[in-house]
């Protein structure tokens, strides 16, 4: 045994180390086993600070330093993000200052909100979503969903996210400067609700920073996770992440919180 440790270059208390650690039972066995429970409950959309919170929320006081390692020691990992589909076709209507000014933090519900479109390639089809998110939470509104990117997609979201004001509500939608988002059919819709509007500058991504965010985070943990059967399987599966992401993914900026639990919670101590 001495000739092989001194082979290895290992010296003989490291190795009396290791073994007498062998014949312990692994401290953080159970950490472990809540830490893969969580990442394969959420479907490996969840990080190492995602997991800690979630932890936290169980009444589990662990560091994220720790969860980060035990990811690594379990393999533990998520996806990548994907790049969106472009609706930007010149100037075709009218184009509105950019009011937000990347301000994306708001105090209330139905403040402000963020649209466009990304695109999906299933099947040998294309498909167009078009969600409205509320800056406050991070929540999706609405969605609507179709197999061209025209303006009824965006008219009849519009429609739906108008059911969730109030007379109170004095709101500013912003998007980016896409064709449809120009049009006076648009516009109108937006004066009659006495709604604000906000673009942002030509080809400037980051002024529409969240609803770009929010559409890599679906891409990376829904899209490209899902074995996926056909069209309408895809739509299926879709209705059930948008739920998932409203009310059980947790965010660290919402306090642990998933979306609909933060305003929940925000309405009841107002």
């Amino acid at each position: 045994m001495r000739a092989l440790l001194k082979l290895a270059n290992i010296p003989r208390s490291t190795y009396y180390y290791w073994i007498k650690r062998l014949g312990k039972p692994d401290k953080d066995e159970t950490l472990k086993t809540l830490v893969k429970d969580i990442f394969d409950e959420h479907e490996g959309r969840y990080g190492y600070r995602r997991i800690r919170d979630e932890l936290i929320n169980q009444g589990l006081k662990v560091n994220h330093k720790k969860v980060q390692l035990i990811m690594k020691e379990l393999g533990l990992k998520c996806l990548v993000r994907m790049k969106k589909y472009r609706s930007y076709k010149g100037k075709v209507g009218k184009i509105a200052p950019n009011i937000l000014e990347r301000n994306f933090k708001a105090e209330k519900p139905n403040e402000k909100w963020v649209t466009d479109i990304t695109e999906f390639k299933l099947f040998g089809e294309k498909l167009y979503l078009s969600p409205m998110l509320d800056l406050f939470n991070g929540e999706i509104i609405t969605y609507t969903i179709g197999s061209r990117p025209t303006y009824v997609l965006v008219s009849e979201m519009l429609n739906q996210s108008f059911e969730r004001l109030t007379d109170e509500d004095k709101l500013m939608i912003h998007s980016d400067q896409g064709w449809h988002y120009q049009m006076k059919q648009y516009r109108h819709a937006l004066k009659e609700q006495n709604i604000t509007q906000s673009m942002s500058r030509k080809g400037n991504c980051y002024d529409n920073a969240v609803i770009e965010n929010f559409f890599g985070i679906m891409k990376s943990e829904f899209l490209y996770l899902k074995e996926l059967e056909n069209i309408e399987h895809f739509k299926e599966e879709l209705q059930n992440y948008i739920h998932y992401y409203n009310h059980k993914r947790i965010k660290a900026k919402l306090k642990g919180l998933s979306p609909v639990q933060y305003r929940i919670q925000t309405i009841q101590a107002a």
